[in-house]
Order: C-alpha cells, then sequence, then structure tokens
C-alpha cells in the first residue's frame, strides 16, 4: 500500500488530487490530506508516507521552506516530495529540486501526469535519489 499525504489550502484542489490519485494508482494507495504546512509536519510525525504533495502557497508555510523541514527530519529525509503549484516558472522549479524535490507538476495537470510525478518520486526515493530526471 501507498501512503500519500496531500498538502494544499484549497480543499478543492485537495479532492481533485485525490480523485486523480485514486483513479490511476487503484486501491492500493492511502490518501490523507491537510490544509497546513503545519499540520503536514504533525501528521508526518505520527505515521511514514511513501510520498507528500506540497503546493507552495500555504497559509502558514511556503511548500519549498516544508520541503526543507521534511529534509532535515531523521525519520523522512528520504519521503518521495512532488510539488504541484501554480507557480511553476524556472526559478520555482529550480529551488524545489535543489532543496530536495522528486518532481515539479504545474496546475492545471492532467490526473496521469500527477500520478506519473508520484510514482517516479516513489521509486527515486526508494533508490536513495534525491531528484528524478
Amino acid at each position: 500500500m501507498t501512503r500519500i499525504l496531500l498538502i494544499d489550502d484549497s480543499a478543492a484542489m485537495r479532492a481533485h488530487m485525490r480523485a486523480a490519485l485514486a483513479g490511476e494508482l487503484g486501491p492500493a494507495v492511502e490518501i490523507a490530506e491537510t490544509a497546513s504546512g503545519f499540520e503536514a509536519l504533525r501528521r508526518m510525525h505520527g505515521g511514514a508516507y511513501d510520498a507528500v504533495i506540497i503546493d507552495i502557497q500555504l497559509p502558514d508555510i511556503d511548500g519549498l521552506e516544508l520541503i526543507r523541514f521534511i529534509r532535515q527530519s531523521r525519520y523522512h529525509r528520504d519521503v518521495a516530495v512532488v510539488i504541484v503549484s501554480s507557480r511553476s516558472s524556472a526559478r520555482e522549479r529550480e529551488r524545489a529540486f535543489r532543496l530536495g524535490a522528486h518532481a515539479f507538476v504545474a496546475k492545471p495537470f492532467a490526473p496521469e501526469t500527477l500520478a506519473s510525478a508520484v510514482r517516479r518520486g516513489v521509486a527515486s526515493s526508494q533508490l536513495g535519489l534525491r531528484v528524478a530526471t
């Protein structure tokens, strides 16, 4: 079972991502969600996730800073990180990958694009690679 944590302040976007992942990855996926970066950190301390999907724009902490916290954690530093954001400039992408993201998906996205990014991120993470090609 693949465990995924969705982190986006938009309930509609979380529902869209949940539907996309469930439709593409099937029943072998368990999806949790939160609208807050700090709540995401609390949830991660309560259990391991195979992947986290993070929006850059969050109400309490910048999604890119959230990557920094995740990568500094000895328990979660190897989790697959996928950024999903409407802020998708080359600078934002570069910063995300430099901080340790495995994939970057620009909004709006096709369901198969998100699922593919999660699959690649989880595979890269399991191999000990920080950034997917």
